[in-house]
């Protein structure tokens, strides 16, 4: 814990890291992934599945997969794909007061758009705890793991990452992270959700500092590290 203690920037990521992963909120985006290459490219849906699948392992991105092949309107896909039921998410005031506690800048990192980020964080109860989103626009549509995108952020927020924390539910996205200097946890799911993205029980990876299976409880041992250590 000591390593956290000595930082104070706070990026988190949003799907499958700041609620648990077994939520529905991925399964759904992902399904719309799928009936939108289903649709684009006139195919059933497991062919369309194998598409999605394949441009994201890719291109980091079944979005970036669909720029560079079919050159569809960005606008367009993000819409489609993020028109979902956000109400199986619900308030979480325990983790609420746990990112409140953290002192530093908090910003939210998602290769998602800003619409859907702010629609998870309002329906979390944590959409006043961030003073920034930066979401696959603000990265040039570049997506994480690529350097690319981490360089766009640090640029945009004005990140020093020897100070940065970084959440995240994909262990890919974590290597780039650790390789710039980020402290980094995996918040991984309780069970394998099989999406080939979110890390699995267990996995713990030799370039994360903590791998964790529950936000709530980690943050908090976080939070009281602090109060236990002199200023």
């Amino acid at each position: 814990m000591k390593r956290l203690l000595q930082r104070d920037v706070w990026v988190f990521d949003l799907d499958n890291t700041l609620y648990p992963a077994h939520t529905a909120v991925m399964s759904q985006v992902e399904a719309r992934m799928t009936e939108f290459v289903m649709q684009l490219l006139d195919l059933d849906r497991e062919a369309a599945f194998k598409v999605q699948n394949s441009y994201w392992h890719d291109y980091g991105t079944t979005l970036n997969g669909l720029m560079v092949n079919h050159g569809i309107a960005i606008s367009d896909f993000l819409d489609f794909v993020h028109d979902i039921d956000h109400s199986v998410l619900q308030p979480n005031p325990v983790l609420a007061g746990h990112i409140a506690a953290l002192d530093g800048a908090r910003i939210i990192y998602t290769n998602g758009s800003v619409r859907h980020a702010e629609n998870v964080l309002a329906r979390l109860g944590l959409d006043h705890l961030f003073e920034g989103i930066f979401d696959i626009a603000a990265a040039d549509y570049t997506p994480k793991p690529q350097r690319e995108s981490f360089d766009r952020f640090i640029k945009r927020h004005a990140v020093n990452p020897a100070r940065a924390v970084m959440f995240e539910d994909s262990a890919r996205n974590l290597e780039t992270a650790a390789g710039i200097g980020f402290a980094t946890v995996l918040v991984r799911a309780r069970e394998n959700i099989g999406n080939g993205h979110t890390a699995g029980p267990g996995e713990h990876p030799e370039f994360v500092d903590y791998a964790v299976d529950c936000l709530d409880t980690f943050l908090g041992e976080v939070v009281e590290g602090f109060k236990e250590t002199p200023a």
